[in-house]
C-alpha cells in the first residue's frame, strides 16, 4: 500500500522476478495493469520463466518488483532495469545506508518506508528486516527524496 500513491502515471508494469504473483496481483487489485510477469523458478502457470538480467526491452510505464535481496542479483539487476523503465524494488531499507549503495544511489530518486513486512500471510510475525521501495531510473541524478512510512492505525 505505502507505493500506490507514488505511481504517479503509471498504469502499466512488468514484473521480472514474479515467483507466485502475489505482488503482481495486489497491484492489479488496486487498478494497474500488468503487460507481463516472469521468474527464473516460476511459482505458477502465469509467470513465464525466464531470467530477469535477460530482459531488455519492456512495453511498460515501470518496472515493480520485489526482487532478490543478495546483493550479488540485486545490483545487475538494478543496473539493467533503470536502462528500460523506471523501476520500483523492493528490499532492505538499510541498503541505503551502506557503502555498497554509492554506485547506485544517484539514480535512486525515491525511497518509499515501509517498515517490517508480513512475508507470511497467515503468520502471526513480520519480517525482521526494515523494508522500502526504491525508484531507479537512468535519468534521475541527485539521489532520493525519503518517504518516511506513515502511521497505521491502531
Amino acid at each position: 500500500m505505502p507505493l500506490l500513491r507514488h505511481l504517479h502515471g503509471v498504469k502499466t508494469f512488468y514484473a521480472p522476478c514474479a515467483g507466485d504473483g502475489a505482488l503482481v496481483d495486489h497491484l492489479v487489485k488496486h487498478g494497474l495493469k500488468c503487460v507481463g510477469m516472469s521468474d527464473i523458478a516460476p511459482l505458477r502457470a502465469d509467470v513465464l520463466e525466464f531470467d530477469a538480467l535477460d530482459i531488455d526491452d519492456v512495453q511498460a510505464d515501470a518496472i515493480i518488483e520485489n526482487p532478490p535481496w543478495t546483493r550479488e542479483i540485486l545490483h545487475p539487476m538494478i543496473l539493467r532495469f533503470q536502462q528500460i523503465a523506471p523501476t520500483w524494488l523492493l528490499f532492505d531499507a538499510d541498503w541505503a545506508h551502506t557503502r555498497q549503495a554509492i554506485p547506485f544511489i544517484d539514480q535512486c530518486s525515491h525511497i518509499v518506508s515501509v517498515g517490517r513486512v508480513k512475508w507470511i500471510e497467515d503468520s502471526q510475525f513480520t519480517g525482521k528486516d526494515n523494508a522500502a521501495w526504491h525508484r531507479f531510473h537512468v535519468q534521475h541524478s541527485g539521489g532520493p527524496r525519503f518517504f518516511a512510512r506513515e502511521a497505521v492505525a491502531a
